[in-house]
């Protein structure tokens, strides 16, 4: 496996950067094998880049049979669209380094956790956005995802939105955070997506999802939800790799959802390749 560090172009901040678990093709096996990728963005609030939801995914999609990367994005003090902009530009190196990478550059999911899961679906909603044409001065399809994974993720900026994460993306622009409530920016051209929350998650309420859904749903795109039982937020894979300290984390009850999610992504892709 190539597990190395890379700076994105025009970043200079040394704790910004896409951290790759890429596993080689074995001529033995098949030597021109590409493998859908997954660009994970790990949650924190837009104030940290938490650990918990970082290396230990990116291994559970190497072992589902795709090439993981671990985006490190700018945070607080860093407002929109700072770390967006990162996150193209992450996906973008993914796509035209695809050979290297061993990579389907028509594979690429973007994967957020909590706020990480605004970070993706703000991608999903802005890919074709002008400000990024801007500021990265290239086309929109290197940086388009293909599909979304979105784990208990922040999307509204309303009333039962999660206000310090707004807070902390937008800080003295606050009072715009209704331009950024993601449920009503979908269109259909929002790569087709796979959320899953739990319905006990007191700090990102799982009505974040359930509005996500019913948008996307009014637009056209392909979209499966998961709504578990029990569980709080922030709980990664939901097992002793990922706990927090001993005392919290563990809960079987939301451990199925990496395999929920690559049935749905093995489906979606032969479909593609189907038409």
């Amino acid at each position: 496996m190539i597990v190395k560090d890379v700076l994105l172009a025009g970043e200079t901040d040394p704790k910004v950067g896409l951290r790759t678990y890429v596993r080689e093709n074995s001529p033995e096996i098949d030597l021109n094998r590409r493998r859908p990728a997954v660009v994970i963005c790990p949650g924190g609030g837009y104030g940290m880049v938490s650990d918990r939801e970082a290396e230990a995914v990116a291994l559970e999609m190497v072992a589902k049979g795709y090439q993981a990367f671990v985006l490190t994005y700018s945070v607080a003090p860093a407002v929109f669209p700072k770390a967006l902009v990162q996150l193209a530009k992450a996906v973008a190196h993914v796509r035209q380094q695809a050979v290297e990478y061993a990579v389907d550059p028509e594979k690429i999911v973007v994967a957020g956790f909590s706020a990480g899961g605004h970070l993706a679906a703000s991608l999903g909603v802005f890919w074709q956005a002008d400000f990024l044409q801007q500021k990265l001065e290239a086309s929109s399809s290197l940086w388009q995802p293909n599909a979304l994974l979105l784990a208990y993720p922040v999307i509204s900026a309303k009333e039962f939105g999660h206000q310090d994460s707004f807070k902390n993306l937008l800080q003295e622009r606050y009072e715009e955070r209704l331009a950024y409530s993601l449920e009503d920016q979908v269109t259909s051209s929002v790569p087709p997506t796979f959320i899953w929350h739990t319905m006990e998650d007191g700090l990102v309420l799982v009505k974040n999802s359930f509005v996500f859904v019913e948008a996307l749903q009014e637009h056209g795109v392909p979209v499966e939800f998961h709504a578990f039982m029990k569980g709080g937020h922030g709980l990664s894979l939901g097992t002793w790799e990922t706990q927090s300290n001993g005392v919290y984390g563990i809960e079987k009850n939301i451990q199925s959802w990496p395999q929920l999610f690559a049935t749905w992504l093995e489906c979606l892709f032969t479909k593609e390749e189907e038409k």
